[in-house]
């Protein structure tokens, strides 16, 4: 099959229709394969609400599925949606009546859902997770709690090597063994639910043995929200932006909920009301899992199944390369910058210039950078110029919110100040320690962001004119105290020394040396060389121009 064209833009609508939850992820994808997502809805209509003994969904969940399908579908052509790509997973799977409630969704919302197994929807639940994550080729046991099926998956960042589905679901668990609990949970009930568990894992087990496994990652309504309980119950905080769900502290927190009624539960801290009488038995699922395959913690992703179709939809059209070729920080970063329609070979120039200072410096062995500054300064360089789409004059400023708003898949947050910090230090004023941007962050990220600014300040300058003049920059030692930056340029290059004599002050600063430009013109064989200016410049800028053919 030929990879689909996306010659111009378009809206596509992803659509999951869950055991317990309806989500919608509608994305626009450009013509240059960048994609913004434009909303994310999520309803909860418990579809699989007793269902599972019987295995018929029940009319009022129908009803509820239904209604969520038909807005979401309408909120999808009110975005213009080209396309609707619509999957639905356990407990429409397992239904003895899903042929009725297809018929149903495609007459009453106008939607056609494709029912996917559990490989395969453990499959996509791989993809969007992997997507967003920097794996490289550690292995990751991925594990998604639904209402009605957990799926588990390993691999690295680009290819999977094992996918299995389990029924066992938070909904799915609490229909068989606390239908109409209203009260606490003894721990005798509990237990009951985990050894049904441990039984069910014992293949599975076998399995993963196979594997060394390097990391686990969780993701689902259930993990999510079990880790944020544990940060505002345990850690007495209401941040967000929880990155890990601890055995010990998945423990205590379980036992807590269970030693009170419903009601009251329902109001513990830190936990989604909607949840509260099925996470007790989705606590029992990770929990045992966590017991059995030996994991002391889990990260948690709040990407899934819906991220997955996308990436899948990517992945089989003309821009597969950035999803089969490129690393997710890689890709992050690009799908940042062609999302601002940024000058693309300006900024692959920058790099390339910043790149080839950073090298030189470091093989002079003047400065000692740490690990993974290089890439940081690759990525500040790529989207330092993102911000000229919304106003040229202040495009540092935009550029900077712009990258620490845009949540990059595959970076942590102090990366993502560096990144945002060098785009927006790479022009006018300096990092200052007292500047507001810098308040907060500690004293290494301050460091890297003003160190690698001096480089990307110089790189920018020389393609001040966009032309790319300048083909290749390198230090070398002068003295003691002075460095020559030898710059290789086509032709005459004033505006670019210029800018470069406006950074030696900075330079000297963050390095200890003085800067001397010095200018080598190339031509082509056969094109006689011109030199008009050098004398003029010289005097000016006290820059020396040389010549090689």
């Amino acid at each position: 099959m030929k990879p689909e064209k996306i010659s111009e833009g378009r809206v596509v609508a992803f659509i999951d229709i869950g055991t317990n939850s309806i989500r919608l992820l509608l994305v626009r994808i450009n013509p240059n394969g960048s994609y913004l997502p434009l909303t994310k809805q999520k309803e909860t209509v418990r579809l699989g609400d007793q269902g599972f003994i019987d295995r018929i969904l029940q009319p009022k969940a129908i009803e509820r599925a239904v209604i969520v399908c038909k807005k979401f579908v309408e909120l999808a052509r009110a975005y213009r949606a080209e396309e609707i790509i619509a999957v639905a997973t356990s407990a429409t799977r397992d239904a003895s009546n899903k042929v009725q409630f297809l018929e149903m969704l495609k007459r009453e919302a106008n939607l056609e859902v494709c029912p996917i197994s559990g490989t395969e929807e453990a499959r996509l639940i791989y993809l969007g997770v992997s997507s967003g994550l920097r794996l490289g080729n550690s292995k990751a046991l991925f594990i998604d709690i639904g209402g009605g099926s957990t799926e588990l998956s390993i691999g690295d960042q680009t290819r999977y090597y094992f996918l299995y589905s389990l029924n066992l679901g938070s909904i799915r668990l609490t229909n068989m063994f606390l239908p109409d609990e209203t009260g606490p949970v003894s721990e005798e009930q509990y237990e009951r639910i985990k050894q049904y568990i441990r039984h069910k894992l014992a293949d599975v087990t076998k399995d993963l043995s196979k594997h060394r496994i390097n990391c686990s990652i969780g993701s689902s309504g259930t993990i999510e929200n079990l880790a944020r309980i544990a940060f505002v119950y345990l850690h007495k905080t209401s941040h967000e932006n929880f990155e890990k769900l601890e055995y010990e502290d998945l423990r205590k927190i379980v036992r807590a909920m269970c030693a009170i009624p419903l009601e009251e539960r329902r109001k513990f801290p830190g936990i989604n009301a909607q949840r509260a009488d099925i996470i007790i038995a989705g606590a029992a699922i990770i929990e045992t899992f966590m017991e059995e395959f030996g994991l002391s913690e889990i990260r948690v992703s709040k990407r899934g199944l819906r991220e997955g179709l996308l990436v899948d939809y990517i992945s089989k059209s003309e821009f597969s390369y950035m999803i089969t070729q490129m690393s997710v920080r890689k890709r992050s970063i690009m799908q940042l910058g062609l999302i601002c329609n940024f000058d693309e070979e300006h900024a692959h120039t920058v790099t390339r210039l910043a790149l080839e200072l950073f090298d030189s410096i470091q093989a002079l062995g003047i400065y000692e950078f740490k690990a993974g500054e290089r890439e940081l300064l690759e990525y500040g360089s790529t989207l330092h110029d993102i911000g000229t789409f919304l106003s040229y004059d202040t495009h540092q400023v935009h550029a900077y919110h712009l990258i620490r708003e845009s949540n990059l898949p595959g970076f942590q947050p102090e990366e993502i100040e560096i990144i945002a910090n060098l785009a927006y230090f790479h022009r006018k004023n300096t990092p200052k320690k007292k500047h507001p941007n810098l308040v907060g962050l500690n004293k290494e990220v301050i460091k890297s962001i003003r160190v690698l600014s001096a480089l990307l300040r110089i790189a920018e300058g020389l393609d001040r004119s966009h032309n790319g003049i300048i083909s290749h920059v390198r230090f070398y030692i002068a003295s003691t105290d002075s460095l020559v930056l030898e710059m290789h340029a086509q032709r005459e290059c004033q505006l670019e020394i210029w800018e470069v004599e406006k950074q030696k002050k900075y330079f000297k600063k963050m390095f200890g040396y003085d800067l001397q430009p010095k200018v080598i013109i190339k031509r082509d064989e056969g094109v006689p060389l011109a030199l008009e200016g050098s004398a003029e410049l010289e005097k000016i800028s006290g820059v020396e121009v040389s010549s090689k053919s």
